[in-house]
């Protein structure tokens, strides 16, 4: 599970590492659930396989929510329900998938006893980008906007994702995608899509990153970037 992570800002890095460009060059800042954030999905005005860079609220919204506050609930969808909860299954039915780009994400370790956020990252800062969902949402004030949500997988074997969470729960992790299949996973058929739904077997860093003695409200953002690994560990 991930419910703060350090999305990919910057125009050319984005550029770079996605092949996308952006209208944009925004700070990096830690990412909530509620706030805005970068994501790439196809375009749709018939442009064939290209890909754009939007930005929405992290946390998918369905057509019944009420209230963008339903996003605390949605910014993680399970890739073994995605089909079949409300939330999340007409996103999925209709292929509305996109690639979220990050630099980091923080997951809660428990291992001193305490939960103390851990920044997870790959080695020399390289982004990644994770798998998501997509939708369109009406706002009360009459605007369409974006929003999206992460798709996770079980953890239970992953060398270093095991690590998070508290004791006793199931271990999740974000679906990593390899730089290779990003357009496959844009493109593919929805019955096809479950083929890149897997555990990241590549290396991580990981390394405590703790946030300050007040967390910010879910909404507000924290300029941050991941300390380089020292006392981390690789996997």
């Amino acid at each position: 599970m991930c419910s703060n992570y350090v999305p990919v800002s910057r125009r050319e890095r984005l550029l770079t590492f996605f092949g996308v460009e952006s209208d944009r060059d925004d700070p990096q800042d830690d990412a909530w659930p509620l706030g805005l954030a970068p994501f790439i999905r196809l375009a749709k005005d018939g442009s064939g396989f290209e890909r754009v860079v939007d930005h929405g609220i992290f946390g998918l919204l369905p057509d019944f929510a009420t209230e963008i506050a339903f996003g605390r609930r949605t910014y993680n969808a399970r890739s073994e329900t995605v089909a079949r909860l409300p939330s999340f299954r007409e996103s999925w039915a209709n292929g509305w998938r996109c690639i979220i780009p990050c630099e980091a994400i923080y997951e809660p370790n428990w291992e001193t006893g305490e939960c103390v956020r851990w920044a997870i990252y790959q080695e020399g800062f390289v982004p990644f980008g994770v798998a998501g969902i997509w939708r369109k949402w009406r706002h009360p004030d009459g605007r369409d906007v974006f929003s999206f949500a992460m798709l996770t997988v079980n953890a239970d074997e992953h060398p270093l994702m095991r690590r998070f969470h508290r004791p006793g729960d199931e271990k999740r992790m974000v679906v990593i995608l390899d730089p290779e299949d990003y357009g496959n996973w844009l493109t593919c058929r929805v019955q096809e899509a479950r083929n890149y739904l897997r555990m990241w077997d590549k290396p991580l860093v990981a390394e405590a990153s703790p946030l300050p003695p007040r967390a910010p409200k879910a909404s507000s953002v924290r300029t941050s970037r991941p300390p380089p690994p020292q006392s981390g560990s690789l996997f």
